[in-house]
């Protein structure tokens, strides 16, 4: 089962310090990877959002005006969300990916904007597959 947003039922934008006090030892992962998008890949938009206290709050990363990555933070580890178009789909099935993560590709929803991968980050090694998708997701 997916862990649950850290920040249900809350009304106002968490702070930094409640954010990294949800991630506990993954809130450098999520620094790292929210540096490594800005000085890598230039994508340096930041935009907080809630569609609703029972969701919680998400960090959407964006290039211009195009959503990259969705980032929420859970309790102990956080959640990176992609929409990847067909294309980006097919380049990631042909980027050797870890196992888990294409599995987790051809198992996610399909929707009209393209298909909504939700993968959980708990260790730094799970950061490189997130750092690839987000690459294809700026490719494609």
């Amino acid at each position: 089962m997916e862990p649950p947003n850290a920040f249900i039922g809350c009304a106002k934008q968490p702070s930094a310090t409640e954010i990294a006090s949800a991630l506990g030892p993954t809130a450098p992962l999520w620094q790292e990877l929210i540096h490594w998008l800005a000085t890598e890949k230039n994508v340096n938009e930041q935009e907080w959002s809630s569609i609703s206290p029972k969701y919680g709050w998400a960090l959407r990363l964006k290039l211009k005006k195009r959503t990259i990555i969705y980032l929420g933070p859970c309790e102990g580890c956080f959640r990176a969300s992609f929409v990847l178009g067909t294309r980006a789909v097919t380049a990631a099935h042909e980027a050797n990916l870890p196992k888990p993560i294409t599995q987790a590709i051809d198992e996610a929803p399909r929707y009209a904007e393209g298909t909504g991968v939700r993968l959980i980050v708990r260790k730094e090694m799970d950061l490189a597959a997130i750092q690839k998708l987000a690459t294809i997701k700026l490719e494609n």
